[in-house]
């Protein structure tokens, strides 16, 4: 089967090559969330590693006991996400917060990390997982094959970046010589290094030193991150719609508001008329107002919180959520911990509302719950 993606949307294209993806359940990995970049390059180097097919996770606890969740989603979500957040923190980047570049890091060179994270990127976008969200628009371009043009507030070395920053504001000739005297030897091991004779030779001088120390010196870390792009045909799907793609790597995902998360879940009401109707329409009006409360007090962060409890992610994935979330309710409320808690079924992205005459206790539950529970398959 061959497949085009000349005028597809992003999201489309994702969609497209899941469709490929053969529907086969591998042996069942144990992921353990503190080494989730370790984890990931040994499944990934498995000779029964297959990026068609769909990943099962498993996560256990520090001693090895599997938390219990059959992985219909959920759990392959939060590995996705706990995935590309350590690659963004990761020695490999470097830049500031949602800006950035590849780093040279010789053990990762060594080691074919820049590989793996560019695969790991790939296989998120296509299983379901959140986009990068972090790359800056030179990395992206580089990406793409179109012709990158860095600023000087993309290099990262402080010391390289005040001295760099010196030589662009000089205004005559002779502070340009003093400025470039103590880069000698960086400019001889760039390339960079040659005669100057006049004060306006600085810019092209700036602008060679920005290219080497943000694209040309990285290049062998960029052409095994590329080769691990390819994966699942992402790479080829992203030169042919460049433009579509770039809001999935170099922007943070849309803030969380009240609203898109009411509209998010599907709310599976009672018959009408019953009196469980009566009840859960009250229990809907109080989950309304408690995202509305959140967001004026909290923010976007702590909405991402309640959807992490629901689906295992805190931002709402390119392909969107696959069964859609919904929200059931709890009619029979057992306590637990003195309280009636809300539950949530990742893997089926379910949250479970418990039925409560009042605002107050309901508030009190959620909170209790969102802070204080952590896995999944905890009913």
């Amino acid at each position: 089967m061959t497949a085009t993606f000349q005028s597809w949307e992003p999201f489309q294209t994702c969609l497209l090559m899941r469709k490929l993806t053969k529907l086969y359940w591998p042996v069942l990995r144990v992921i353990r969330r503190l080494n989730t970049t370790h984890l990931h390059r040994r499944g990934f180097k498995r000779l029964s590693y297959n990026p068609t097919y769909q990943m099962c996770v498993k996560f256990s606890d520090d001693l090895g006991v599997d938390e219990e969740a059959v992985d219909l989603g959920g759990p392959r979500r939060e590995f996705l996400r706990l995935l590309i957040e350590a690659l963004a923190h990761s020695q490999m980047f470097e830049g500031r917060e949602g800006n950035a570049n590849l780093a040279l890091e010789s053990s990762a060179l060594r080691e074919d990390k820049y590989f793996f994270a560019g695969q790991a990127i790939a296989v998120s976008l296509v299983h379901g997982g959140p986009a990068p969200g972090f790359f800056s628009f030179s990395l992206y371009a580089s990406l793409t094959g179109r012709s990158v043009k860095p600023e000087i507030e993309e290099i990262s070395d402080s010391d390289i970046y005040a001295k760099i920053k010196k030589v662009s504001e000089c205004t005559s000739f002779d502070e340009l010589e003093q400025a470039i005297e103590p880069l000698t030897d960086y400019l001889a091991n760039a390339g960079c290094l040659r005669p100057l004779k006049h004060i306006e030779d600085k810019d092209l001088l700036v602008e060679d030193i920005i290219m080497f120390q943000v694209v040309h010196r990285v290049s062998g870390a960029f052409q095994r991150f590329q080769d691990g792009m390819k994966t699942l045909g992402v790479l080829d799907a992203i030169r042919m719609q460049p433009d579509a793609f770039r809001p999935l790597f170099c922007h943070e995902p849309t803030p969380l508001t009240a609203d898109i998360l009411e509209q998010l879940f599907e709310i599976r009401l009672s018959a009408v008329g019953s009196n469980k109707r009566r009840a859960e329409e009250c229990v809907v009006a109080f989950w309304r107002d408690y995202l509305l409360d959140v967001e004026e007090q909290e923010g976007p962060l702590q909405l991402g919180g309640i959807l992490a409890f629901a689906t295992g992610a805190n931002a709402i994935p390119p392909l969107g959520f696959s069964p859609q979330p919904s929200v059931d309710f709890l009619h029979e409320l057992p306590l637990r911990q003195g309280r009636h808690l809300p539950t949530a079924n990742t893997c089926i992205n379910c949250l479970r509302l418990p039925v409560l005459k009042n605002f107050e206790d309901f508030k009190e539950t959620m909170d209790f719950a969102l802070k204080n529970t952590q896995g999944f398959g905890q009913e």
